[in-house]
């Protein structure tokens, strides 16, 4: 049987959340809670599994409640559950301690298998969420792997908007051949002969 707290201030959806584990076999909703405070005052985290916890939350936010539990118990499993898909509270959440990250317009059957699969040690994540994820991770890896400058990492990124030598130019407040120069030596490093060639290898598409 796994036990699940829920911290939720969206009233249908965490009785649907509630719902949904109390009458599917092997799943039990210990405590449920419409804000982080409350969680804090009980002590109902020391003995579940699964916290499932919305980000944006009257006062502390869920971010911060999944720091706080896990400080208190290494052994409670952190899931969040959120409208929110933006890389930043993606990452802010995996370092507070979250073990997943799923979207709210996750069918029933996914946010079930989500649970079981973090119960069982993996790390569940909605494919748009893992989308981002792997993303960001090449976009940090890429310029490391290549030795790319700084500068020149950030005319590829520029080139991946679709700008023109003219336009990276202007924002750069330097001149064309200058960015051109920048160009030549982006394709040289990543052994690539045109843009859409060092844009395909910078962000890992085949």
């Amino acid at each position: 049987m796994i036990s699940i707290l829920i911290v939720e201030d969206t009233a249908d959806y965490l009785k649907s959340l509630q719902d949904l584990f109390n009458k599917s076999a092997g799943f039990i909703c210990k405590a449920s809670y419409s804000n982080a405070e409350d969680c804090m005052k009980d002590n109902a985290y020391l003995h579940v599994d699964i916290a499932i916890v919305d980000i944006q939350l009257p006062g502390m936010n869920g971010i911060q409640l999944v720091k706080w539990l896990t400080e208190r118990n290494t052994d409670i499993l952190c899931m969040m559950c959120t409208a929110y898909e933006e890389n930043e509270k993606v990452f802010l959440a995996l370092e507070a301690g979250a073990h997943g990250y799923i979207l709210k317009s996750a069918s029933t059957a996914e946010i079930l298998e989500a649970v079981i699969d973090l119960k069982n040690g993996g790390s569940p994540m909605s494919n748009q969420v893992a989308r981002k994820v792997v993303q960001s991770f090449r976009k940090i890896s890429a310029p490391a792997a290549y030795q790319l400058t700084p500068r020149e990492s950030e005319v590829l990124q520029l080139l991946s908007k679709g700008l023109l030598y003219k336009e990276i130019a202007q924002q750069l407040h330097v001149s064309s051949e200058t960015v051109r120069r920048h160009c030549f030596n982006i394709y040289d490093k990543l052994h690539v002969h045109n843009r859409t060639e060092a844009l395909n290898k910078y962000f890992g598409k085949p």
